[in-house]
């Protein structure tokens, strides 16, 4: 005779509830069911090696089967008996619906795993579940539970001949796409993969008379022995990468990897990878795959690694980490953050072993390294220290050193007057190859700088390392980067230094988002002419804005260039005395007005200079103010003459074009005149 009776719940109706807060997740209840096979099956096995079970296992196989109205879930583990049911199914302990709601209400996956409710995941796409069910021990008696999702349930005795748990799901009108093949397939491979029970869906296929049709083999989903349970030694390097081949079909070879295999202080095991990494950091997150004893988790370890470990491949597996627990739960458990602070110590162990013992193997990886090690020692301070053994700086001619070798090689020469040692860098070795070639005509080294990250490691290393400075090869003329003695002198007059100024400012590009600024040093007669350098703060500041939104106020600022004449250079010199010649007659009896102007408006300053503004008539203010208009009138017919001249002198043009196309920054129409000038010149 049925026994009916209700679950022990004070509310209503507790499913609701369940669908209502765990809809989003709704497809893990495949994950919790079958699951709670594998542990029915992995209890006989226990009780069997300790002599509780005399009888044969046989086949555990768990099972997993559906047709046009159900799924069935079927294992051949302890079974229940009635009173097990009643414990174990009947029996969810909640103190009040309204309490549970507002306790979990921002926090849905926690509900299942705080409050056992694992095999109640059913009910979110089930309209009727059913057990049946019969315990391993001897005389039980089968036992069928029914439940149509409300609190009432019946529970009678029924036929079943073998041992084991069947858990038949009637699935509801909204959830009928998992009644599919390929749906439930895709679920049991995502979240069963590695099961340590076989795992069976049907029967394997063969292609037969133009179509695929079953087998007699069961078609087992899962791997019960991963890679990542074998103990190290019994694994060969094929091994290791066969398993990440079946975790990333499409990826490539991983360049190497760490088995974790802990039980004290906490249990973890795993193998993670490290992959390829070049320049883009997103493609390559969430590839890190949670488990709990084999249970698939998560593939989203933000927060329960540190944040550049997400950049790593592979597997951690944790009976120490919740099942069905929160992300802010998992963030803030202490198991988890030992496990994280283990993982990051062992990886920083791993890439010094191979360091120490491979030098020339890690040399060789290190562009596909370099990204992951860079993002840790900014991200993480305790990583930094251990990174700073073996990070590398890489030269233009292809060399790599530590970060004390490199301090060791350059510290003699690459020290300026003031004894900060300066680390000179390329972003770009094509664009930027006249300045290094003439740091190299120095005697010194040009660190090749051109990753992702580059631009925050500068900025780090600069704090970390004592008296040091990094300056881009480009960010100033060769004797300012490095500045041993004091500056030559500029010997120029202030006119002529003006019409220089001038001269140039006048024919130089219009280009977007970018500023021009004529200066003079007196650079030996044997260097460039005329040179284009950069500020290095600014432009590493705007650098930096382009990956922090913080700093957007930099990144909206213009480019800032210097066009430095070198004075000492003899067509710099033939320009000046061009000039003088040419615009001379033109230019004096302006300038000596400007003069008689200048002083005037000096004149009338002092005079007003100690008044407060409403003390100053309106003529002394208006005398003023046509002074000033007399003086830009005349600044502005003087820069027009040398404008005039300016252009018609294709000297300085082709300077300026030599300068920009040193730079990288002649292009598009304004190289082809360059090169149709330098025909004609020839």
């Amino acid at each position: 005779m049925a026994k009916v009776g209700h679950i022990g719940v004070t509310t209503d109706n507790i499913f609701p509830v369940i669908k209502k807060f765990l809809y989003s997740d709704h497809e893990i209840f495949l994950r919790e069911l079958v699951s709670n096979a594998v542990d029915a099956t992995q209890k006989l096995k226990t009780l069997s090696s300790v002599g509780e079970f005399k009888g044969e296992l046989g086949d555990v196989t768990v099972r997993v089967a559906f047709d046009d109205n159900t799924i069935t879930i079927s294992d051949r583990g302890i079974g229940m008996t009635a009173e097990e049911i009643e414990k174990y199914i009947n029996q969810i302990a909640f103190s009040s619906a309204e309490e549970f709601l507002e306790k979990y209400k921002d926090d849905k996956a926690a509900i299942i795993g705080h409050f056992g409710l694992g095999f109640y995941s059913s009910f979110m796409v089930s309209k009727k579940v059913e057990i049946v069910t019969k315990s391993y021990k001897e005389g039980a008696v089968p036992m069928k539970w029914s439940c149509d999702g409300s609190p009432e349930y019946t529970l009678e005795e029924t036929e079943k001949a073998d041992r084991g748990t069947d858990i038949i799901l009637y699935i509801d009108d909204e959830n009928k796409d998992f009644l599919n093949k390929d749906k439930i397939n895709g679920l049991l491979t995502k979240y069963c993969k590695f099961l340590p029970v076989p795992i069976a869906f049907g029967k394997k296929q063969e292609w037969k008379d133009g179509k695929y049709v079953d087998t007699a083999e069961d078609n087992v989903i899962n791997d019960v022995l991963p890679a990542w349970v074998r103990k190290p030694a019994d694994l060969k390097d094929e091994d290791y990468k066969k398993f990440y081949r079946d975790l990333y079909p499409m990826s490539d070879e991983p360049l190497f990897w760490i088995h974790l295999n802990v039980d004290y202080p906490f249990n973890l095991t795993g193998i993670l990878y490290f992959p390829k990494i070049k320049n883009n950091m997103e493609l390559h997150r969430n590839k890190i795959q949670l488990y709990c004893n084999q249970v698939f988790v998560t593939d989203s370890v933000e927060g329960i690694v540190p944040e550049f470990l997400t950049l790593l491949h592979g597997v951690i597996d944790s009976p120490d980490i919740p099942l069905n627990v929160s992300r802010s739960y998992l963030q803030s458990d202490s198991n988890v953050k030992k496990i994280s602070n283990h993982i990051t110590k062992k990886v920083a162990d791993r890439l010094e072993e191979i360091f120490k013992s491979d030098r020339a193997q890690f040399e060789e990886k290190w562009d596909n390294l370099k990204l992951f090690i860079q993002y840790g020692m900014l991200s993480d301070e305790k990583f930094y220290d251990r990174g700073a053994k073996f990070a590398l700086l890489k030269d233009v001619d292809g060399k790599s050193f530590t970060f004390e070798e490199y301090k060791t090689l350059i510290k003699e020469n690459q020290t300026d007057k003031e004894g900060n040692t300066i680390y000179l860098y390329t972003n770009n070795k094509d664009d930027q190859y006249s300045y290094i070639q003439a740091a190299k005509d120095k005697g010194y080294n040009v660190l090749h700088m051109d990753g992702q990250l580059d631009v925050h490691v500068v900025s780090q290393l600069e704090q970390k390392f004592e008296k040091s400075r990094f300056v881009r090869v480009d960010s100033d003329t060769v004797d300012n980067l490095i500045r041993k003695d004091d500056a030559g002198k500029v010997h120029l007059s202030a006119e002529q230094q003006n019409a220089l100024q001038e001269i140039f400012r006048s024919q130089l590009p219009k280009m977007e988002k970018a500023e021009f600024i004529v200066t003079f040093e007196a650079l030996g007669e044997n260097v460039n002419p005329v040179m284009i350098t950069q500020s290095e703060y600014m432009r590493r500041m705007r650098e930096m804005a382009a990956m922090q939104p913080g700093m957007s106020f930099y990144g909206e600022l213009p480019d800032s260039y210097n066009l430095v004449l070198n004075t000492d250079h003899s067509l710099i010199k033939e320009v000046v005395k061009e000039e003088e010649e040419a615009c001379a007659e033109k230019l004096n009896p302006i300038m000596a007005d400007k003069k008689g102007w200048e002083a005037r408006e000096a004149d009338l300053q002092a005079k007003q200079k100690d008044k407060k503004d409403e003390e100053i008539a309106a003529s002394e203010k208006e005398d003023l103010e046509n002074t000033r208009k007399k003086i830009e009138e005349l600044t502005s017919n003087y820069n027009s003459i040398l404008a005039t001249y300016a252009a018609e002198n294709k000297k300085v043009s082709q300077l300026i074009d030599l300068a920009l196309l040193s730079n990288g920054m002649l292009k598009g129409e304004a190289l082809s005149r360059f090169i149709k000038r330098s025909v004609e010149l020839i």
